[in-house]
């Protein structure tokens, strides 16, 4: 063969290689079921049903009735399934008007990665994350009966098939509650190690669901802890920290808060990679919430929001904090303060949770890829890139 047509020879074979990976990136996965765990920031129902009923004016945007979400309408999970062409996740264990055809939710409110020696009412949760895997376990075995048993035949159009679970999206929101404790502890314990810990336990619960079949992963980092308005001196008593230089940044976060936050998400990374290598027949897609929500804090003018101090609905003044569907007495008056006028112009719905246009403007930046790694957007996920 002469040199020109073995050149042109290589040239075809490049060009019809490219080709073939070209259209198998741009292939969409066709999501039919998912599978979350999480926290408050994606918890569709679960506290509500387990402890204590959603009360209005939560859900009051999109709703117009309180349905165990921590905003005033929609979370980012909703925009997710949304944006697949998915129903709203119903919660594991929300037993009312539920469906879990297309999948389910194991996530809940104050939930954490590690277990915590607090109670319901201190803050604690009995939904960690290895509790919610357990539930996924138990919610894989017994639907599937169903479809092995004879007389389940009337219950399958309920519940995802058996082959759905490998072929699923498994998406992750949690660790924030687990910064607060680290920051609860800072110059108790040793930060580094705890977060270390923190990183390697969820590690293991990831690996259970491998274990279980899952094979494409979502994980979102943890966002900016230290902006959150109830983090911001703005809405607490004044200290000698404010005033130290390096305490604040040019936004008003707490630094310090932050900076836990970002070594979590780098640890957090690092895991992720460790586990592509791991697992080679795994789709492991590491989603950066802590940029994508920085983005929207730095620049809330220009994207239509007011100051992201300012919270939609509760009382955080001069120390005192009467959370959003609260009342509390103060000085002999007693506070029960409502929601604002527009909460589609708030980035905060209630001090530590987001608004409903917060949330969809975050996961207009996050569905297509912009803050992944690798950069696939999540109905391209299940590709897997080592």
């Amino acid at each position: 063969m002469s040199s020109l047509k073995y050149f042109t020879a290589i040239v075809l074979l490049i060009s019809w290689f490219l080709s073939i990976q070209a259209e198998k990136s741009s292939k969409s996965c066709e999501f039919q079921t998912i599978f979350n765990f999480g926290d408050s920031n994606s918890d569709t129902g679960s506290m509500s049903a387990a402890f204590y009923p959603a009360i209005y004016p939560f859900g009051e945007t999109f709703f117009h009735e309180a349905v165990g979400r921590a905003s005033d309408g929609r979370l980012i999970i909703d925009f997710i399934t949304k944006h697949l062409g998915l129903p709203f996740l119903s919660a594991y264990i929300n037993s009312i008007g539920t469906t879990y055809r297309h999948g389910a939710n194991f996530a809940a409110g104050s939930s954490t990665i590690m277990r915590q020696n607090k109670t319901i009412f201190e803050g604690g949760t009995p939904f960690t994350v290895d509790i919610q895997i357990v539930q996924f376990s138990n919610f894989k075995s017994r639907t599937g009966k169903f479809f092995t048993q004879e007389n389940g035949s009337s219950y399958r159009k309920h519940f995802p098939k058996p082959e759905d679970f490998s072929k699923a999206i498994y998406t992750f929101d949690i660790g924030q509650n687990d910064i607060a404790d680290v920051i609860s502890k800072v110059g108790k314990e040793d930060s580094h190690v705890l977060i270390s810990n923190i990183v390697e336990y969820f590690s293991t619960q990831i690996q259970s669901l491998h274990f279980y079949g899952a094979r494409t992963f979502w994980i979102h980092n943890t966002g900016p802890i230290g902006c959150l308005p109830v983090a911001m001196p703005i809405h607490n008593a004044q200290n000698n920290q404010t005033q130290v230089a390096g305490y604040l940044d040019q936004n008003g976060c707490v630094n310090y808060q932050n900076d836990l936050a970002k070594e979590f998400n780098k640890k957090l990374k690092d895991k992720v990679v460790k586990l592509r290598e791991q697992f080679l027949d795994t789709s492991f897609i590491y989603v950066d919430m802590f940029s994508a929500k920085y983005e929207l804090i730095s620049n809330a003018n220009k994207s239509g929001f007011v100051d992201p101090s300012k919270i939609c609905c509760g009382y955080h003044e001069d120390g005192y904090h009467v959370y959003c569907g609260n009342k509390k007495t103060i000085n002999g008056k007693e506070i029960v303060p409502g929601s604002c006028d527009d909460p589609s112009k708030y980035i905060s719905w209630d001090g530590v949770h987001y608004t409903e246009a917060a949330n969809h403007w975050i996961a207009n930046r996050i569905l297509d890829g912009s803050f992944s790694d690798p950069p696939l957007p999540i109905s391209q996920s299940c590709q897997i890139t080592h």
